[in-house]
């Protein structure tokens, strides 16, 4: 591993000194000096006397490093480097100053136009490598980061492609099963024995928890690809959450427990989508459920706030413990509190409910209250 390690240092050294260096003076002696100082170490180097030529040099052949003198003819050496700066971004090649001066206000200056280092003359040249090698390292070395995060950004994109294929083509599957073992423990399809009722009963279950992972994974595979797509309409904000509550009480009542739709003054119409808006309500509700104690009241309350509309879920449960709250809103971010009736859960939901908010500009909180319990909290502005 050592030899390895050498090898690699080794390599990285002599990738260093072959490297192009653009010098910039309008004094010929120090071009001189310094060509001298680098072309013994194996750098090429470009010379160029003013910041005008040093642009058009730079746009043919562009250095990997460039020393810039700051007293230059017509444009300065300040304004050359904003200019390079402006014109490849971040890409641009390092710049060190090279200047006779040495006051703070200049090196301020310097630093905020783009460059990267201070060089005062008279140069010393074993300073002077030792700085030009240490910006070249961190330039390629910024060279492989970039090209790492770009590898794994396709990775991540791959990824969620074939998490979606795979996510889509297992939806339809699962779906038939479901809605068969429905007609069977429904009696559809003729009488069952107690027995055969409990294995139907079983696969049902298990095919809409199956279900239940499939969207998710396809839901945040399309977030992650960036297709999240919002499709905002004038809409009732307390109309969905209402209608959302009365699908929930029906899954509530085999925990025993009660959603409440507190009574208020319901918001106005607003633009927002409502299909995704409707996801969110869900999967908060079926949160409520999941972590409350058999035999609770959970309560939802919708409100209207100035340039912005709210609802809130707030059930009985255990809370969620202030070392773990940053385990939140973030994909298969389960905390340590479980359901309290055995059910599944993912950890996808509460992502997916955060990046739908978002997608409306909105903000996603979560609070345990004060004796027990906890409180989600959604709003969305104009």
């Amino acid at each position: 591993m050592q030899a390895m390690a050498s090898l690699a240092e080794t390599a990285r050294a002599s990738e260093v000194r072959s490297r192009k260096i653009l010098v910039v003076d309008d004094d010929r002696l120090n071009r001189r000096i310094l060509s001298a100082i680098l072309k013994p170490e194996g750098f090429e180097v470009v010379e160029a006397e003013s910041g005008e030529q040093a642009l058009e040099l730079y746009a043919q052949t562009p250095p990997d490093l460039v020393l810039l003198d700051v007293v230059l003819p017509g444009i300065n050496g300040f304004e050359a480097c904003r200019k390079l700066r402006s014109a490849y971004g971040d890409s641009a090649a390092p710049v060190i100053f090279i200047t006779a001066k040495s006051e703070s206000d200049d090196v301020v200056e310097g630093l905020a136009a783009g460059g990267v280092d201070y060089l005062p003359k008279p140069i010393r040249a074993k300073e002077a490598l030792a700085r030009i090698r240490t910006h070249l390292q961190i330039r390629g070395l910024l060279a492989e980061q970039r090209l790492l995060v770009g590898q794994l950004s396709k990775a991540n994109s791959a990824k969620n492609r074939f998490l979606g294929m795979a996510a889509h083509d297992l939806r339809n599957p699962l779906a038939s099963i479901r809605g068969l073992a429905e007609f069977m423990r429904d009696g559809v399809v003729g009488p069952l024995t107690p027995d055969q009722l409990d294995l139907v009963k079983t696969i049902h279950s298990a095919s809409q928890e199956m279900l239940l992972l499939v969207n998710e994974l396809l839901d945040v595979a399309t977030i992650e690809a960036g297709e999240l797509k919002i499709a905002p309409e004038t809409a009732d904000l307390g109309e969905i959450v209402a209608k959302a509550v009365h699908l929930a009480n029906i899954e509530a009542t085999k925990k025993r427990t009660k959603i409440l739709l507190l009574p208020g003054e319901r918001p106005p119409p607003w633009r927002l989508d409502p299909n995704k808006i409707r996801q969110v309500v869900d999967n908060l509700l079926t949160n409520a459920i999941k972590f409350s104690p058999p035999g609770s009241t959970i309560n939802v309350e919708v409100a209207a706030l100035t340039g912005a509309v709210a609802f809130a879920v707030q059930d009985q449960g255990p809370g969620i413990p202030e070392s773990e709250h940053h385990k939140l809103f973030k994909d298969f971010g389960r905390t340590s509190v479980l359901p309290t009736g055995g059910e599944k859960s993912t950890g996808l939901g509460l992502a997916i409910c955060r990046k739908i908010v978002e997608a409306h500009r909105g903000t996603i909180t979560a609070e345990n209250l004060p004796k027990r319990g906890c409180v989600f909290r959604v709003t969305l502005p104009s």
